[in-house]
């Protein structure tokens, strides 16, 4: 599934990434500053979530810890919506929105901060990333645009990391690597399923952000961290 969000944002955004790559080859000053507040962007994660990855399967990974992050992300994103639109006039910012482009190494690193609070499972990197757009002032596109510009190292990384672990622990106390468990056609029909499925929702989700916000998504969290919590107390979903 990520290997199929990857591809859809190759795809999606393709201009970028060559943008990006001409940057790196000296012939892009504007694709070279992207790939930089990109790169300074992933680091926080790849350092914090290597060093406590196992720490936060053994403390995280439960229902309470899962529903809070669901209820607290869906409050979050209300009132982040609210002061966007100047509902809280007494702490909103001055600053008017900007551009990806416009985008300082400063405000890369908060977008990079916060992405890391999305390793508590129930959080979304997505939500992490786009809401710290909003608030280093990214207009609602550019924040969706670098939020998945981001995941390409972010889920790159992360999806190259777990296969190298399946497929080095195949055999190993037990352990069968994907491919033996699946096959290898299962496999690459999930990855082709998932780019079309990623490619269609990325532009929707742009979409109803420029229209609608982010409080919708933040009320449907809601109802979702409520929903979820009926089922664990009446024993219909079982989270290990």
């Amino acid at each position: 599934m990520q290997g199929g969000a990857i591809l859809a944002v190759l795809g999606l955004y393709r201009a970028r990434v060559v943008q990006m790559i001409r940057g790196v080859l000296g012939r892009d000053p504007a694709g070279f500053r992207l790939a930089v507040n990109v790169l300074i962007a992933f680091l926080p994660a790849a350092v914090i979530g290597l060093l406590l990855e196992k720490h936060i399967e053994r403390l995280l990974f439960g229902p309470g810890p899962v529903v809070l992050a669901l209820a607290a992300g869906g409050v979050y994103m209300i009132l982040l919506e609210a002061w966007r639109r100047g509902k809280f006039s007494m702490v909103r910012s001055s600053h008017a929105e900007i551009g990806i482009d416009e985008l300082t190494p400063g405000r890369a690193l908060v977008i990079g901060l916060m992405q890391c609070i999305a390793m508590w499972p129930g959080t979304s990197r997505s939500m992490m990333t786009i809401t710290a757009g909003y608030i280093v002032r990214l207009r609602p596109a550019a924040a969706a645009e670098f939020s998945f510009l981001l995941g390409l190292p972010t889920l790159g990384g992360a999806c190259a990391y777990k296969l190298f672990k399946d497929i080095a622990n195949d055999g190993v106390a037990g352990h069968v690597s994907i491919f033996k468990t699946l096959g290898i056609a299962p496999v690459l029909l999930g990855i082709a399923v998932a780019t079309v499925s990623a490619a269609i929702a990325i532009k929707w989700l742009v979409a109803f952000l420029n229209r609608h916000g982010l409080a919708p998504f933040g009320w449907y969290r809601l109802l979702l961290a409520a929903a979820l919590l009926g089922l664990i107390l009446g024993g219909i979903v079982v989270i290990d």
